[in-house]
């Protein structure tokens, strides 16, 4: 019996230990590299262009992709470089999912900045790799190197079988 303490003590203080590393955590995101400067795709219900601001949004069902990247939303506001023609970034809200090859996540929010190629998830951030889910605050996946970097009470589970 009081090995089963020792062990169940181990067991604890292994898992408190990775909960506390667990505030901040690094992954890859995606199977590949993306390209920002691909073109953007993007359907959607409806379409409301402000030329004052140099924005346009989309609502109802909207559908973004960039090469291998998808990102779908109910509602996203594109603003656009105003010097030069381009998408500057892309605001994404209620329900956002973002694919790249594997790899999904989903959050409230998604900021994209298209020229760094970085993407900011706020909001019950839930990124799924295969079997694994790791849930946190923010997410923020870099697209050019195919790095997320979790942030803000971040948890999993680890599987000591590896199943």
């Amino acid at each position: 019996m009081n090995h089963f303490r020792t062990l169940c003590l181990c067991v604890l203080i292994t898992l408190f230990g990775a909960a506390v590393a667990a505030q901040g955590a690094n992954v890859a995101f995606g199977a590949v590299k993306a390209d920002p400067s691909l073109p953007v795709e993007v359907t959607a219900d409806n379409l409301d262009v402000n030329q004052e601001d140099g924005s346009a949004e989309f609502t109802g069902n909207v559908f973004i992709s960039q090469g291998e990247m998808r990102l779908s939303a109910k509602r996203v506001l594109v603003i656009y470089e105003k010097e030069k023609s381009g998408i500057q970034r892309m605001e994404a809200t209620g329900d956002v999912v973002l694919v790249s090859g594997p790899d999904a996540a989903q959050a409230e929010r998604a900021d994209y900045t298209i020229e760094s190629g970085v993407i900011v998830m706020t909001g019950d951030v839930l990124l799924t790799q295969g079997q694994n889910t790791v849930t946190s605050n923010e997410m923020v996946v870099n697209l050019v190197t195919g790095t997320a970097q979790l942030t803000g009470r971040v948890k999993t589970i680890l599987n000591p079988e590896g199943d």
